[in-house]
C-alpha cells in the first residue's frame, strides 16, 4: 500500500511541463552523460524517473535532449574508463550517483558540470567546498543527511525486535563514509544494549563469508550500510537474510522490494527525478559552483510483510502505521 505519492504526483507534474517549455531554447541539442556503477537493468527503476523529470521540464528526449547511458555492470574498474569516454563526447553535463563515480568524473573533468544525485557527506568526501556554495564544477543532492540515519534504522531494528542484543553490520570497507558511519553505529548501539557484529564484502563472492561472521557472532539482525556495491547485490543479500533467519534494515525502498525486512531513508527514485532541474538550471546559464548541494526533507519507512512472515516476525502494529509503504 501506498500513502501520499499521489498527492506529491498531482502537486509535482500539473504545472511545470507548460512553464518549462515555453523558456527552452530553440534549436539547442542537449547531451547529458549519465554514468552509473550498476546495470541498466539494475538502475532502470531511476533511470525511468529522471527521465520523467527531465520531460517535465519541457525537454523531449531523442530531440532537444540526448542522453549517453554508460553502465559498469558492477565492474568498479571500468568506471574511469567510461567516465573518460563521456568526457571526450563533450556532453554538457554529466550525471553521477555515489561519491565514488563523483569523485572519478572530477578528475576526468573540471569544466564539465556534474551532478550527483546521492552522494554521501560530500563536503567531507572532498566533493564540494560546501553545500551552500559548492564552489566547483559539482552540486546536486546528498542522499545521507548524517550519521543519525543509521542510528534511527538500529531504533527501528530494536523496535521491532525488543529482544534484541547482537546486531551485524553488512558494510563495504573501501567506501570511505562507511568507517565514520561504524563508529558512530557502535556509540549509538552502546546507548541502546546493543553489540555490534561488522561483517566486511566486497562483492558477490564475499557476501557468504560475510554472513557466515554474522552467524557465527551470533548476530540476531543487521544493517546493510548501503552504496553502489553492495546495492548491486541487494537481491542476493535479502535470499541470504531470510535462509540463516536474520532481520535486515538498510537505506532505501529497493532494498525492501528486494526482500529486506525494512528501509528506513530518502525515496531515491525521487532524487533521481528532482536531479533534472539542476540540469535545466545549468543549462540555462546557472553555474554548479552556486547551485546549493540539496538534501532530502523526507524520508520513507517500507516494511516488508512477506519477509517478516517468512521470517516468523510479528511486526509491532504501531510501526505498521507509520510506515510509509507496507509490501504484502
Amino acid at each position: 500500500m501506498r500513502r501520499r505519492e499521489f498527492i506529491m504526483l498531482i502537486g509535482g507534474t500539473t504545472v511545470l511541463p507548460l512553464a518549462a517549455r515555453a523558456q527552452q531554447p530553440a534549436g539547442r541539442v542537449y547531451r547529458v552523460g549519465w554514468l552509473s556503477i550498476g546495470s541498466r537493468e539494475q538502475t532502470i527503476h531511476i533511470i525511468k524517473p529522471f527521465e520523467e523529470g527531465l520531460r517535465s521540464l519541457g525537454y523531449r528526449l531523442g530531440e532537444n535532449v540526448v542522453i549517453e547511458y554508460r553502465f559498469a555492470d558492477g565492474e568498479m574498474d571500468r568506471v574511469p574508463a567510461l567516465a573518460a569516454e563521456l568526457v571526450r563526447l563533450g556532453v554538457d553535463v554529466i550525471t553521477t550517483g555515489s561519491n565514488a563515480n563523483t569523485l572519478t568524473v572530477m578528475k576526468a573533468t573540471t569544466t564539465i558540470p556534474i551532478v550527483m544525485t546521492n552522494s554521501v557527506d560530500p563536503v567531507s568526501a572532498g566533493l564540494v567546498a560546501s553545500l551552500a556554495r559548492p564552489g566547483g564544477n559539482v552540486t546536486g543532492f546528498a542522499q545521507d543527511t548524517g550519521d543519525q540515519l543509521n542510528d534511527k534504522r538500529l531504533d527501528l531494528l530494536k523496535e521491532t525486535l525488543p529482544n534484541l542484543k547482537r546486531v551485524g553490520v553488512l558494510w563495504y570497507p573501501d567506501f570511505a563514509p562507511n568507517r565514520n558511519r561504524l563508529t558512530s553505529m557502535t556509540e549509538a548501539a552502546q546507548t541502546l544494549g546493543l553489540t555490534l557484529v561488522p561483517a566486511e564484502a566486497r562483492g558477490l563472492d564475499t557476501l557468504e563469508p560475510a554472513f557466515a561472521t554474522m552467524v557465527r557472532e551470533r548476530a540476531q539482525a543487521f544493517v546493510v550500510l548501503s552504496e553502489p556495491v553492495l546495492a548491486n547485490y541487494r537481491g542476493q543479500i535479502a535470499v541470504m537474510a531470510v535462509r540463516d533467519r536474520l532481520p535486515a534494515i538498510s537505506t532505501t525502498r529497493e532494498y525492501a522490494q528486494a526482500g529486506l525486512l525494512l528501509t528506513y531513508g530518502a525515496n531515491l527514485p525521487d532524487q533521481f527525478r528532482r536531479s533534472a532541474a539542476f540540469i535545466d538550471k545549468i543549462f540555462k546559464g546557472a553555474k554548479p559552483a552556486e547551485l546549493p548541494v540539496e538534501q532530502p526533507t523526507k524520508f520513507e519507512l517500507v516494511i516488508n510483510l512477506k519477509t517478516a512472515k517468512a521470517l516468523g516476525i510479528i511486526v509491532p502494529p504501531t510501526l505498521l502505521t507509520r510506515a510509509d509503504e507496507v509490501i504484502e
